[in-house]
């Protein structure tokens, strides 16, 4: 069987994430070639030593590009803050790696076109790239995808999405990358809201024209990180500029005419994890939650009017999408098994020659909104055009 070696760029809350899939995949799926998870990259050579032990790479690294560099590489995992997505993935592809990329693609719109573009030129060799809109893979997500376009809801007419969190209502909570514009481009809208953008978009099928929406910051000042663990921090000596949005609130118009209602935020307190998205159709609506990832609802307005009512349906049937791989009907999937399906499927695609969803071009599609949000803000709320003209690659 061939194998595909893989470093992995980065080594945080989402490396530990990312080498779950790259563990377990090959164990659970009959995949046509085998990951082998070669080497992590990190500036600390100490603590990347420690997290290559403790995740199961076979050796740790401090330069990327030496890493890229190398013949015995097949496939750059990119799990880095935002500001280096763009560097890492461009020279990978150039090098002639498969890019697995995180989630938003880019800190702008500009690093997100070229590295689309760049992207296009590496599949005319063969090329494989993704960004990691892993809730995708939720089967959940990837079956109410399924009932859509089967027309269970019939014509779309509108979406509502949020992905709510608290862990930024506490103003003592430290100044962690994450809150710093130069190092993650934007706050809750580009980290938590580029994923329900997505999903809206995924699931419908639809593409958003236009958005109106404001964004803000709630508490402008934190205290300095002294050490990071996941989300969460201790704090040090001092005080810095939170330079990013807290919250994002808009508003969308599909390409098809429908409207859309998207909220990101990290001060809804007592939401931990909350992505919600609810379709709602001339025949029916679908709805999910990713705090009970194992279910969707559904509402058939085509029954009996003594009938009618939303009703569970629980994702874990060997049918639904990816869990015949898994557990017996009704044991339930987390949190960590949507990574094993990312590799599942970008291995797929890299043996099978076919462009694994979301690709860099999805990614710019959701950067692009992302773009067009900030903009509208910055100009008292007014309809702001998303860009148009994304490669061919988008699914």
């Amino acid at each position: 069987m061939k194998t595909l070696r893989v470093a992995m760029i980065g080594y945080g809350f989402m490396g530990a994430a990312h080498s779950q899939g790259w563990r377990t995949a090959p164990r659970v799926f009959d995949l046509p070639a085998e990951p082998e998870m070669a080497v992590v990259v990190g500036r600390n050579a100490e603590a990347v030593a420690a997290a290559a032990d403790k995740w199961g790479w076979a050796e740790s690294a401090t330069d990327w590009r030496e890493v890229i560099a190398r013949d015995d590489i097949d496939v750059v995992d990119i799990v880095t803050p935002g500001d280096s997505h763009a560097e890492i993935a461009i020279a990978a592809l150039e090098a002639g790696k498969h890019v697995l990329c995180e989630k938003p693609l880019a800190n702008t719109e500009a690093e997100a076109e070229a590295m689309a573009e760049a992207a296009e030129r590496a599949a005319t060799r063969g090329i494989r790239a993704m960004v990691g809109f892993t809730y995708r893979r939720v089967p959940a997500v990837t079956f109410l995808r399924n009932l859509i376009a089967e027309g269970a809801v019939g014509t779309i007419n509108h979406v509502r999405a949020s992905y709510r969190q608290d862990w930024l209502v506490d103003p003592e909570m430290p100044l962690a990358w994450r809150l710093q514009k130069e190092h993650a481009g934007s706050g809750a809208l580009g980290d938590i809201g580029a994923h329900a953008i997505d999903l809206a978009q995924f699931v419908t099928g639809l593409k958003l024209a236009k958005v109106s929406g404001v964004i803000d910051t709630i508490v402008k000042e934190r205290p300095l990180l002294d050490s990071g663990a996941g989300l969460s921090g201790t704090a040090g000596v001092g005080k810095g500029q939170v330079t990013v949005d807290d919250i994002a609130i808009f508003t969308g118009r599909f390409e098809s005419g429908a409207l859309a209602s998207f909220e990101a935020s990290r001060f809804a307190t007592g939401r931990k994890n909350a992505l919600e998205i609810e379709v709602s159709g001339d025949k029916g609506a679908l709805a999910f939650d990713l705090e009970d990832l194992n279910s969707v609802q559904f509402y058939d307005r085509t029954a009996p009017a003594d009938r009618q009512g939303f009703r569970k349906i629980l994702v874990t049937e060997a049918e639904h999408p990816y869990v015949s791989a898994w557990w017996p009907a009704g044991h339930m999937l987390g949190y960590e098994h949507g990574f094993s399906h990312q590799v599942k499927d970008l291995v797929e695609g890299i043996v099978g020659g076919t462009v694994p969803h979301s690709s860099f071009a999805d990614g710019l599609r959701v950067q692009r909104v992302l773009d067009a949000v900030e903009r509208s803000s910055e100009n008292d709320s007014a309809w702001t055009r998303v860009a148009s003209g994304v490669p061919v690659q988008a699914v």
